[in-house]
């Protein structure tokens, strides 16, 4: 009896030994990632800091499509310059962030998938770029002037700041993430996982798709989601083209 209870406590530690030695590895993985996060953070605020001291600027920017605005409230002026000095400084900081995402996937990729992954990384920082620039100085001004045109005599735009500023911003920050879509499938297509008889296939499905992402993230109204729609439509379309005719795959 005294030999079965000794094994038993043998078993047992056994098992918590195994137990252990797999939750280490998860502590690890969510240490990592609380360190990459803390850094990102960092970078974005130390990057507003630095964008608050152009927030007239700024504001003049992104305010020159709409023109004149005014604020009804005394301290919205204030938080407006806030959201946008963080706006921007989360725009400066993306290159960081990018980075200290790709360094936390790092140790879960093989070889071939981190030589595909670095060398991708400039190319998802620019395509974001391009889509924030495109929406800005493309769409956002036919937006502003389409609705704008429903003014009357009798009925006269009055636009608050701050709630054009969180128009912008939900209205251009979609355009950087869906530039992203020919570069995922040029990386899914590299790593074996899709082709262009595949994406060929699927085209109704992401046709119908991109209207209900368009839906789920762009302001409460048609026309933005027609705007996001749209582009995800030809930028997949794009991704097709280099996959077939490009990689040949």
């Amino acid at each position: 009896m005294e030999h079965e209870s000794v094994e038993h406590n043998e078993q047992i530690k056994q098992v918590v030994n195994e137990n252990h030695d797999t939750a280490m590895p998860i502590i690890n993985h969510l240490e990592e990632f609380r360190k990459r996060l803390i850094i990102s953070l960092i970078t974005v605020g130390f990057c507003s800091i630095i964008s608050y001291y152009f927030a007239e600027e700024l504001v003049g920017f992104i305010t020159a499509p709409a023109g004149k605005l005014y604020y009804m409230q005394p301290a919205e002026a204030f938080f407006t310059y806030m959201k946008v000095s963080i706006f921007a400084g989360f725009l400066v900081s993306v290159p960081m962030i990018v980075y200290q995402g790709w360094a936390f996937l790092v140790p879960a990729l093989t070889i071939r998938e981190r030589a595909i992954a670095g060398a991708f990384i400039p190319a998802i920082v620019f395509l974001f770029f391009v889509g924030i620039a495109f929406s800005y100085f493309l769409v956002l001004p036919t937006g502003i002037q389409f609705f704008l045109g429903f003014a009357t005599n009798e009925l006269q735009p009055l636009l608050s700041v701050g709630n054009y500023l969180d128009f912008v911003i939900m209205f251009i920050l979609p355009f950087g993430f869906v530039f992203e879509l020919p570069l995922v499938l040029v990386i899914l297509a590299r790593l074996g996982l899709v082709t262009s008889k595949m994406l060929i296939a699927k085209r109704n499905i992401v046709i119908f798709g991109a209207f209900v992402v368009g839906a789920i993230i762009s302001p409460p109204e048609v026309f933005s989601q027609v705007m996001i729609a749209i582009p995800m439509i030809v930028l997949y379309e794009v991704g097709i083209f280099i996959i077939k005719y490009i990689m040949k795959k």
